[in-house]
């Protein structure tokens, strides 16, 4: 197995590139997180296209064409220690056909992201490269913590997170160490059967969501388990599975939904014998604590949870 390729430690002064690959961003909502760059003593650079907009049937930032220009210009610029989107939302499988990293291979950089920048991950881990899945510059409508951003600039500094959480009554216990790959449920799923997916052999496989129907997520939940993921994994973290519902009730952005989802997970690998650790806080939520997909991860289910990369 290709050993994973982690990116260096970053310094003051260095440079993080802030590029919009998917859904279109405002300047109001990127001031505080650009701001935020700069006050921990690096420089933001912003993508040229960060601020277009353009619309065919979705409100994206920018065409296929501009958005390739600024992420391939971010992976590949000398001068860039690492490239932070701005956020997700809906494009980035429109990209990953014309990635290239020629100068990326020779210094390796941070990609941090979480929702539809799972596609990117997903992309540079079967190219041999770690990423962060953490908060976006554009934080989301219900907020984000101060200490889910603190988290990502560790990383970036070279500390590598240790989580303790409270058991979840769903968890399945057990201890395991594998390589850690997932993302958002949905660009999981959308992947499956492509060159770009996930290798799920001995992986301990992450999901998070927001906004899907329950059919909808039992289908994705389904399709994993035909494709033979719940076979290959050697253990699950269920992240945030937030604002979920029928077709009524899915805007109502409360994550008293979770429960309900956990359960029909749960009950639809309740057949494996793999560890399982539920609510672990990452996903669409406001703790939104970072995971390093690439990661050899450590976990600990029992009356606490420790995970520790």
């Amino acid at each position: 197995m290709k050993k994973m390729i982690f990116p260096k430690s970053l310094k003051k002064g260095d440079k993080i590139a802030v590029i919009s690959p998917a859904g279109a961003v405002d300047t109001s909502q990127l001031e505080k997180g650009i701001e935020m760059i700069k006050s921990r003593g690096f420089e933001p650079v912003l993508g040229e296209h960060l601020y277009t907009k353009f619309s065919n049937g979705y409100n994206y930032a920018g065409t296929e064409k501009e958005r390739t220009k600024d992420i391939n210009w971010a992976l590949n610029d000398q001068e860039i220690r690492a490239v932070w989107a701005s956020r997700g939302g809906y494009g980035c499988q429109h990209l990953i056909q014309h990635l290239t990293l020629k100068n990326f291979k020779e210094n390796p950089k941070w990609y941090i992201g979480y929702s539809d920048n799972t596609v990117i991950q997903s992309y540079l881990m079967k190219k041999g490269f770690a990423s962060i899945h953490g908060q976006t510059i554009k934080t989301s409508s219900f907020g984000v913590t101060d200490e889910s951003y603190d988290l990502i600039f560790d990383i970036l500094k070279g500390k590598k997170p240790k989580y303790t959480l409270e058991s979840h009554q769903l968890n399945k216990k057990g201890s395991i160490q594998g390589e850690l790959v997932g993302g958002n449920l949905a660009l999981i799923y959308a992947l499956l059967g492509t060159k770009y997916s996930f290798d799920f052999k001995d992986k301990i496989l992450f999901i998070e969501d927001i906004g899907e129907n329950f059919y909808a997520l039992d289908r994705m939940i389904m399709s994993l388990e035909l494709a033979g993921v719940f076979n290959k994994i050697k253990g699950l973290i269920v992240g945030g599975m937030t604002n979920m519902g029928d077709e009524k009730e899915n805007n109502s952005y409360e994550e008293s939904f979770d429960e309900f989802v956990y359960k029909l997970i749960s009950d639809r690998i309740s057949k494996y014998n793999f560890p399982v650790v539920f609510a672990f806080p990452n996903g669409h939520i406001k703790d939104n604590r970072p995971l390093i997909i690439g990661a050899e991860i450590n976990i600990k289910a029992d009356d606490k949870v420790k995970v520790e990369f």
